[in-house]
């Protein structure tokens, strides 16, 4: 759970925090959680929805200090990332939780669904877009 919290959100710290109150959560309600069909699969729904919670208390924060930054091109970014998980961090983050779900552990669209509380066709359409904005920020061509 931690590395998939951390490929998602990009801080280890967070990460670390997010999987301790999950677990904790979990552990809090455990006959709910051991009475779900994947109790495993309870939790992960449980430590995306803290990230989320998490998130958009600091979108509110960030509203306030917004400010236009200039775009610099595709290439220069690349260069200037040290690795895939701040290429990641370009995208929003539901395309992130379903390529990391999806493309790096290898889940189906229906049990990422399940996961982030979506409908399989919507896990696709994030994986999609997410596949799609990817390559422009890594210089590759575009599907259209």
């Amino acid at each position: 759970m931690f590395h998939t919290l951390f490929l998602t959100c990009g801080n280890r710290e967070e990460a670390e925090d997010l999987t301790q109150e999950a677990m904790a959560r979990a552990f809090e309600h455990w006959d709910r959680v051991r009475a779900a069909q994947s109790p495993a699969r309870y939790v992960y729904k449980i430590a995306f929805n803290l990230l989320r919670r998490r998130r958009q208390r600091a979108a509110l924060g960030r509203l306030l200090l917004r400010r236009e930054v200039e775009r610099e091109d595709s290439i220069a970014k690349v260069e200037r990332r040290a690795g895939i998980v701040e290429v990641l961090l370009e995208l929003p983050l539901g395309q992130r939780e379903a390529l990391v779900l999806v493309d790096w552990w290898g889940m189906s669209s229906t049990e990422a669904g399940r996961i982030l509380g979506i409908k399989p066709a919507s896990v696709r359409s994030r994986l999609h877009r997410g596949r799609t904005a990817l390559r422009k920020l890594l210089g590759g061509e575009d599907d259209a």
